[in-house]
């Protein structure tokens, strides 16, 4: 197999070569299978190759959880209210890209907005 990739797999650091197979989703197929390669060269302990794809699941389950729980903060309304709003109102997959805590967050403010835009038509037939 060619190694086409800049830099070649063959010039990278071993810890370079473990970060690649330790995250196979992430890479092309074939980066994989020669960074696998040249850390079997290098005579690499298999301990240490598990090791990094262990941490590579560990750290991907923390980053899904930072971002389960992240949420609209007061500082997003005061420092970028159009966005907020915009992504408030237009985005439909909050939940489906992993923002649990902001989707919930987003039904109730839809909730409000919906409540407020009931309350202005009524006044405005009212007067």
């Amino acid at each position: 197999m060619t190694d086409e990739f800049i830099p070649p797999i063959k010039e990278r650091t071993t810890d370079d070569l473990l970060k690649i197979v330790g995250a196979p989703d992430k890479w092309n197929p074939r980066a994989v299978f020669l960074a696998n390669n040249e850390l079997i060269n290098r005579k690499v302990e298999p301990k240490k190759i598990q090791t990094a794809k262990y941490l590579s699941k560990k750290r991907e389950k923390v980053e899904e959880r930072i971002k389960a729980n992240e949420s609209y903060q007061f500082c997003d309304f005061f420092f970028n209210p159009f966005w907020t709003l915009f992504e408030i109102i237009f985005s439909w997959e909050l939940k489906k890209d992993g923002f649990i805590r902001k989707a919930k967050q987003q039904k109730y403010f839809r909730i409000g907005i919906g409540i407020l835009i009931l309350i202005c038509i009524g006044l405005s037939y009212m007067t």
